[in-house]
């Protein structure tokens, strides 16, 4: 039985961000991208994504309280 950990409840989604969109982000951002919360390569939701070394993630969580939410991680070992 093969699960898929993206479809479960508590797994945001998450997507690779593109080179554009990580343009974006560092000019509209106030911080330095490589200074971003760091995801590990390792992770399993990672690894179903095919993320790579160095790539950005958006994370998009869903709450009744406060609406979505996007966070930013960079992936590394």
């Amino acid at each position: 039985m093969t699960i898929n950990i993206q479809e479960h409840m508590l797994v945001p989604k998450h997507e690779i961000m593109t080179d554009s969109e990580i343009e974006d982000l560092k000019n509209s951002a106030d911080y330095d991208i490589e200074n971003l919360p760091r995801i590990k390569v390792d992770d399993p939701v990672v690894k179903d994504i095919d993320a790579k070394e160095n790539d950005i993630l958006r994370i998009t969580r869903e709450s009744d309280t406060a609406g979505t939410f996007v966070t930013y991680r960079i992936v590394k070992s």
